[in-house]
């Protein structure tokens, strides 16, 4: 059995290459180097119903309980979420909203990495911190990290390019890890 901490890679965007995927997708890629660090991607934003308080009820619908026990498997959540409209994307506030139903989010490490250009991207990380506040998660600080990145700074591989940013990345995640 291994002593990895689990880290869940939750994207924010349904934009397939979007620049928040190819951060968490490069997160991926440097967990398989970092002693101590295994990851997830989770793949179902996208099926995710709209979240209804009349549907918060056992039987579940099949793609939340899919969310749910992955949240539950997890050590630790890291998320990379674009800004729209100065907040989250209503399809990622919706799958934060379908945690608050269920305990497997309460005092799990969470923590995000901000993809945004230069002065973008506040209205996420606010929004953020005030949504991880009501499902009950533990946001780790320093493991939240600003990366400004464009579309080229993506290499030929789908990840990003520039090593720096690279390690800033395994830095996060590698904090996340410890605050498990």
């Amino acid at each position: 059995m291994s002593n990895d901490r689990h880290i869940l890679l939750l994207p924010g965007s349904l934009r397939a290459g979007s620049v928040n995927e190819t951060v968490l997708r490069t997160a991926a890629a440097v967990a398989l180097a970092t002693e101590g660090v295994a990851t997830t991607y989770y793949t179902g934003l996208a099926g995710l119903p709209h979240f209804n308080p009349d549907l918060d009820t056992d039987p579940l619908p099949e793609p939340v309980v899919a969310l749910r026990e992955a949240v539950e498997a997890a050590d630790a959540l890291l998320i990379c979420a674009p800004e729209y409209a100065g907040t989250l994307p209503g399809s990622f506030k919706n799958l934060l909203d379908w945690t608050v139903g269920g305990m497997e989010i309460v005092d799990k490490p969470a923590a995000w990495i901000n993809a945004a250009g230069p002065g973008r991207g506040l209205g996420a990380e606010e929004s953020l911190r005030t949504v991880l506040g009501y499902t009950g998660a533990a946001v780790v600080e320093a493991a939240c990290v600003r990366l400004p990145l464009a579309r080229g700074d993506v290499g030929a591989d789908g990840l990003v390019a520039d090593p720096l940013v690279r390690d800033r990345i395994a830095e996060a995640l590698v904090r996340l890890a410890a605050a498990v």
